[in-house]
């Protein structure tokens, strides 16, 4: 049987306190509901999802991740605003916004050119440089959670440096998602 790893590549977040004051105020506002809140000590934001893995694809894996993030230097984003993934009828995810200049499309395209060179091609979707902070079960009132999200719509909860990518291991467990740093990827000043 071959060994497989589930992997995905990452920029880690690292949340202000206005970051966790807003992600604290709206899951409070929520408790209600179903939701499935992200550990927002587990914060990332995604650039590729890689799913099972086989270990022997990692060595190649690593040496694209490296050569796409050559070029990089720290840059700067901010988390703004929050809004739902899914229909105002059927909402699927609750997510906080990032601004940043571009420079998260940038890095999503060095790594999907890189990766194409292995065979590893992009997902279908277009790339949303986005933070889950939650995923919807069940809502029992949608007008209450249209009227919360509507209450956090805009906001600023502060700027952060980026100044790595990171191939996380994700290993799924009842209590949560644990991921473990494989290779890290930094930036040069």
């Amino acid at each position: 049987m071959q060994n497989t790893k589930r992997l995905f590549a990452a920029v880690k977040i690292h949340p202000s306190a206005g970051f966790l004051n807003i992600y604290s105020n709206i899951k409070s506002a929520l408790r209600h509901e179903r939701i499935t809140w992200v550990n927002p000590a587990a914060m990332h934001l995604t650039i590729k999802f890689f799913g099972e893995t086989s270990t022997s694809q990692i060595p190649a894996i690593d040496s694209c991740l490296n050569k796409a993030t050559l070029e990089f230097k720290p840059f700067d984003l901010e988390i703004k605003n929050t809004g739902m993934f899914g229909s105002q009828y059927q909402p699927r995810v609750i997510w906080f916004g990032i601004e940043d200049g571009n420079s998260m499309n940038k890095l999503f395209e060095a790594v999907t050119e890189q990766l194409k060179t292995i065979n590893i091609l992009p997902d279908r979707q277009n790339f949303v440089p986005h933070l889950t902070i939650g995923r919807i079960k069940v809502l029992k009132n949608k007008r209450i959670f249209q009227d919360v999200l509507s209450l956090y719509r805009e906001h600023n909860s502060g700027r952060q440096t980026i100044d790595e990518l990171v191939l996380y291991e994700s290993i799924l467990r009842r209590e949560g998602p644990e991921y473990i740093p494989i290779h890290r990827y930094n930036f040069k000043e």
